[in-house]
């Protein structure tokens, strides 16, 4: 890695930190509100974790708010994937078409598991889909928020390609100016609730 690149990657570290650190605080009412509205909702634990691929291919627990109810099955029938609204909360779908459920990510941001800006942290099955290209994808920490999220999200998926074409692309194409741009483009996505599902 050329030093400028490495001078970068420093840089974006510690943005990422400040800046989950200050979001954090700001939003602790918001996270706290949003806690007692999910406890209200329906039974179960607040948060919902799940293992994903980070950089370099170590595993972590991405951290969410729960959005589902908690008799959901784990291996949902055929049918039942075509509908998942039947076990989706009042609340988680609020949650989900606010992008709001993803807040909880910030801690694992200050933990340095994950970038504010970066490919989706993926499942270990989904890795496969990049085929030779799974460790160009895993060379780069996971994010927040990336290409794939600000710019088609459930518009773009895996089956015609273009969400590995995007979360490829970010890896290739990586700067600090990308992030700042993808960083708008996720505020204008949530806004605007562009590809929420």
């Amino acid at each position: 890695m050329r030093e400028s690149g490495i001078y970068q990657m420093y840089l974006k570290n510690l943005l990422d930190r400040l800046l989950a650190l200050v979001g954090t605080a700001a939003l602790s009412w918001l996270l706290i509100l949003l806690g007692i509205a999910i406890h209200l909702d329906s039974p179960g634990p607040i948060f919902f974790r799940q293992k994903r691929a980070g950089k370099n291919g170590t595993y972590f627990y991405i951290y969410k708010f729960r959005t589902m109810r908690i008799d959901t099955p784990h291996d949902m029938p055929t049918h039942m994937l075509n509908n998942p609204d039947l076990f989706i909360t009042r609340v988680g779908r609020f949650l989900r078409k606010t992008s709001l459920d993803e807040l909880p990510q910030l801690f694992n941001i200050l933990m340095g598991q994950l970038s504010l800006v970066g490919p989706r942290p993926v499942l270990q099955e989904e890795t496969e889909l990049y085929g030779d290209k799974r460790s160009l994808l895993l060379s780069c920490k996971p994010g927040l928020t990336g290409l794939w999220q600000s710019r088609g999200r459930s518009n773009v998926t895996y089956e015609n390609g273009r969400r590995q074409e995007m979360e490829l692309r970010y890896v290739r194409e990586r700067s600090l100016w990308l992030d700042f741009k993808i960083l708008l483009w996720t505020v204008k996505a949530v806004v605007r609730m562009d590809g929420a599902r």
